[in-house]
């Protein structure tokens, strides 16, 4: 008799208004070793509707991490994570600031409104698959994260 194993898949929230990089992101996790769904927003006002799982976002569930640049429309990704950190439900989850912006004072905003890490992204399209893998593997293959029904994985 064989054993079937079934995989849930880990749910992964990119807010990220510029398309190619959401392309960059995608390709990456799609080379990755993990199964995923990516659920990407394109300003801070959709990944709040999303994790609060408002419409149109009701059948997605809460993801295991975000991945959050810092310049978005309508709410700013400074916005967002001060918004996530500030709700119980919501404050477990990492969040991966990636951004184009080495700027030291938006590292230490991030860092202070409890970012759990922050990330530049290359402008070499290598460097750049090469880096979102290593926050997967690091992230959801490595750290060990807080039981969350559901939501549980092993990690």
């Amino acid at each position: 008799m064989s054993e079937h194993i079934i995989i849930k898949p880990i749910d992964i929230l990119l807010v990220e208004d510029n398309p190619g990089d959401v392309d960059l992101v995608r390709e990456a996790l799609e080379q990755g070793k993990l199964y995923n769904r990516l659920h990407v927003v394109d300003n801070g006002e959709k990944a709040m509707a999303l994790l609060h799982r408002q419409a149109p976002y009701e059948d997605i569930l809460k993801p295991e991490l975000i991945l959050l640049d810092l310049n978005l429309p309508r709410k700013s990704g400074f916005e967002v994570l001060t918004e996530i950190k500030a709700d119980p439900e919501l404050l477990r989850i990492p969040v991966v600031v990636l951004t184009s912006s080495q700027a030291e004072e938006d590292i230490l905003k991030s860092y202070n409104l409890h970012a759990n890490c922050y990330v530049t992204k290359p402008l070499d399209l290598n460097q750049f698959l090469h880096v979102v893998q290593s926050i997967e593997t690091f992230w959801l293959s490595i750290v060990m994260l807080p039981y969350e029904g559901d939501q549980a994985k092993n990690v």
